[in-house]
């Protein structure tokens, strides 16, 4: 079963961009949804956005415009771009596939704070 390594985090101001990365070993996963997801402390694990092997995306309603999801089918990589970032964004990160198929990984924590 693949693997995911998310990595990109870090602390950072409100207003402010972060860009989350992650890479999937294994077996390819271009013929599959992809998707980040998010847990908050004290809160059940979200989807935040996820990405078709065509390219659709979609998004949460509270990062609409203002995440954007990629991916790269060839490295088996994913990114998220997060520009104005609010404090409730903070949370640990984490890629899989949607449905969650793969084995989750360690995630990688934004924290937003002035």
């Amino acid at each position: 079963q693949g693997q995911v390594v998310e990595s990109g985090g870090g602390l950072v101001q409100p207003g402010g961009s972060l860009r989350l990365s992650c890479a999937a070993s294994g077996r390819s996963l271009s013929t599959y949804v992809m998707a980040w997801y998010r847990q908050a402390p004290g809160k059940q694990r979200e989807l935040v956005a996820d990405i078709s092997s065509g390219g659709s995306t979609n998004y949460a309603d509270s990062v609409k415009g203002r995440f954007t999801i990629s991916r790269d089918n060839a490295k088996n990589a994913l990114t998220l771009q997060m520009n104005s970032l609010e404090p409730e964004d903070t949370a640990v990160y984490y890629c899989n596939l949607r449905p969650a198929l793969l084995i989750w990984g360690q995630g990688t924590q934004v924290t937003v704070s002035s």
